[in-house]
């Protein structure tokens, strides 16, 4: 009998739940959910990293009023973005996020001093601006004061643990996303880091998931209530985390987390770096118990929280369900956008963007609600279609079905329009798979459970997913070949900066 304490930190919320793994199943209770609203101040989108902690805080005093005992705490989150110590352990200023655009340029200044093969072949990692990696490159060519001064670099997760625990340590599935990671030696590609200028010496010791940290500080444990209480790194990337939730059946199945992005991918027993997996930026990234997460970031379900919110500042309030349901009574197949376009990086304006975009590649824009919702959610299904096709090729194999977990795996016209456009059935759920990876995570680091196969024997015994089964094969087949037609004019356009933010 084991008791956790999972903190989820999403991009758009966070919640801290409770964990009660009786020795076969595994029960799940959110306790407190809260709000994640980055800042901008001078031109710079932040994290409010300390209104979170704060938040984790009062989640972790809830837990202590619903649990008799609890025996651990684990945090994960997105990756990629870290924060800044001074040699005293203070944080020197807010996480910059990941979406701001101190990184525009910096890719293409970064490739001219290491190129892309080379730095694909030391780290794995699909070439992305979000990388920590462009980053730090981009910090350092503006001459951020704050590198100056920095003795250590703690991505979220870890930053948080840092302040619950006083361990400073970084967890090794999140570190694989910073593209500062060299996959094969499991240790930080610091020759890469130094031809490019950048600080190798502030990236602390690497630990690996399921890893006891210590025990709460006096301070943490008084404050929550929480005591004899320690503080574990599950797999403390959430994607990693949710994967490790994933009830397969096959090993060659695909799975997608979704959510704010949608994580595509395969998982693998060793990193697949070659040639065919950089031309399709195919991305490495540490898994539990030694495995790879093999996958593509697609943007996700924040095009629709986007959207909401946009509708919102107009005055017209809709709930997430509302808007789905909306979608589902509009006509399909309207207008297609590609989710990965550069016109849908920044926040702000979502629908005249989509609608933008739709006029620009010979389209109808969409106009209601209910169209515009449309419009993602197909586009999103289909963009995992291409792909899983893409997955398939570079591996050699034939995923027999797909497997959607996350907040995704309750949007049931999303999950619909992803067995319809990929032909294959879709397992949809856990929804809260990170939360699950997580505290599974913390039942292996507390020797309630031996590995990663056990954990995924209790989520089968725990919670039962959802079928899809393709249907429209000859609409959907005619679709395809009309979003792989728009997929090539949005390519040509942002070369020529025709669909440029």
């Amino acid at each position: 009998m084991a008791t956790m304490a999972a903190v989820d930190l999403g991009a758009q919320s966070g919640r801290v739940t409770l964990g009660t793994f009786d020795g076969d199943r595994l029960s799940v209770v959110e306790v407190h959910r809260f709000r994640n609203i980055p800042v901008r101040t001078r031109g710079t989108l932040h994290w409010d990293v300390l209104r979170l902690y704060e938040e984790v805080l009062e989640g972790l005093t809830a837990v202590a009023g619903v649990a008799n005992a609890v025996d651990s705490v684990g945090v994960d989150s997105w990756g990629v973005d870290f924060g800044l110590l001074d040699r005293d352990g203070r944080l020197i200023q807010n996480p910059v996020h990941h979406r701001d655009r101190r990184t525009e340029g910096a890719m293409e200044a970064l490739f001219a001093e290491v190129p892309a093969r080379e730095i694909y072949e030391r780290t794995g990692i699909q070439l992305m601006p979000i990388n920590t990696l462009v980053q730090l490159f981009a910090a350092v060519a503006a001459d951020e004061r704050s590198l100056e001064i920095a003795e250590s670099l703690l991505l979220i997760p870890d930053l948080l643990h840092f302040w619950l625990c006083g361990v400073a340590a970084c967890e090794y599935t999140n570190a694989t996303t910073t593209q500062c990671l060299d996959p094969r030696a499991q240790a930080w590609a610091t020759d890469v880091l130094e031809r490019l200028r950048l600080p190798a010496g502030v990236f602390p010791d690497v630990v690996s998931p399921a890893t006891v940290l210590g025990a709460l500080l006096d301070e943490v444990a008084e404050r929550t209530r929480l005591r004899r209480v320690v503080a574990v790194a599950p797999a403390t990337h959430d994607t990693a985390s949710a994967v490790a939730a994933v009830p397969f059946r096959s090993r060659e199945s695909a799975y997608i987390s979704a959510g704010t992005w949608s994580l595509v991918g395969m998982e693998l027993d060793a990193p697949l770096i070659n040639d065919n997996s950089f031309r399709a930026n195919l991305t490495n990234e540490g898994g539990m118990n030694g495995t790879v997460r093999l996958l593509r970031n697609v943007n996700g379900l924040w095009l629709v929280h986007e959207c909401q919110r946009a509708w919102a500042v107009g005055g017209m309030s809709f709930g997430f369900d509302e808007l789905v349901h909306l979608a589902e009574q509009a006509s399909p197949f309207g207008s297609f956008i590609d989710p990965d376009d550069p016109a849908f990086v920044a926040p702000g304006g979502m629908p005249e963007r989509i609608r933008d975009f739709c006029a620009r590649t010979n389209q109808p824009a969409p106009q209601e609600p209910g169209a515009v919702i449309r419009c993602i959610l197909e586009s999103l299904a289909l963009k995992f279609r291409v792909t899983i096709e893409l997955l398939a090729r570079v591996t050699g194999t034939s995923p027999p079905e797909v497997h959607i977990v996350g907040g995704g795996a309750r949007n049931r016209l999303l999950c619909q329009c992803t067995a319809d456009a990929t032909g294959l059935p879709v397992l949809a759920g856990p929804e809260e798979a990170t939360v699950v990876g997580n505290l599974l995570g913390q039942a292996i680091a507390l020797g309630e459970l031996a590995s990663l196969a056990d954990a995924r024997t209790v989520v089968s015994a725990s919670f039962e997913p959802t079928l899809y089964e393709p249907t429209r094969p000859a609409e959907w087949t005619q679709a395809h070949a009309r979003f792989e037609e728009i997929l090539g004019a949005s390519e040509r356009g942002a070369e020529h900066g025709v669909l440029a933010r």
